[in-house]
């Protein structure tokens, strides 16, 4: 994805950042992946997981398992 269609999705914030500003966004993308990117630098870095990838991941978050 290019840097114009990023900026245009549609960002939510986690509603665990408790307004710390320490925190990540999470984008849907059309294909089921979702964008991840920091809060604090919404200009840097976008890390981008497929939807495998994605479950996967909250998954395991939501098991308390580490992500090594």
């Amino acid at each position: 994805m290019t840097s114009t269609e990023l900026r245009h999705l549609s960002w939510r914030v986690s509603s665990y950042s408790g307004g710390s500003g320490n925190c990540v966004e999470i984008a849907a993308l059309p294909s089921g992946a979702r964008a991840v990117r920091d809060t604090k630098d919404r200009d840097g870095g976008v890390l981008i997981l497929d939807a495998s990838a994605w479950t996967t991941f909250l998954a395991r978050i939501q098991q308390g398992n580490s992500l090594e």
